[in-house]
């Protein structure tokens, strides 16, 4: 069950439609997670009210076209699922909003099943664990 936040500067429903959709497909076929679970929040910054500081590091030059992806998940993917995902999401950002995939900026967060409540004041994932 990922829970993802996208925030991207200057991008209006359109576009965070588009990056919401590519990320979800990029987790669906990377990780094989279920089509259904789909839970995102998706954030806008026009850049004056509020925006995103970003920069050059580690040979990437980014622009204001930038995009951060945080993903909250359960623990257990590999290194090479992660790279996989990381690599899908840029690709479907391109295709769907446009983004370049230089400014596609992925962390990944990860934790245990006690750290989920889906709803109900309930541990779902304690309650079944094959979930």
């Amino acid at each position: 069950m990922p829970f993802v936040r996208i925030d991207a500067l200057h991008a209006d429903a359109r576009r965070l439609d588009a990056l919401g959709r590519a990320v979800h497909q990029a987790l669906v076929e990377s990780l094989g997670i279920p089509p259904d679970d789909h839970f995102q929040v998706l954030v806008g910054h026009d850049g004056v009210n509020s925006t995103l500081r970003y920069g050059g590091y580690l040979g990437v030059d980014r622009d204001g076209g930038i995009v951060y992806v945080a993903i909250t998940m359960r623990r257990g993917r590999t290194p090479a699922q992660k790279q996989a995902l990381y690599r899908r999401i840029a690709e479907l950002a391109e295709a769907y909003a446009g983004t370049e995939p230089r400014n596609v900026f992925v962390t990944v967060t990860e934790n245990e099943s006690a750290d989920w409540s889906l709803g109900h004041g309930a541990a779902q994932y304690l309650d079944a664990p094959s979930a």
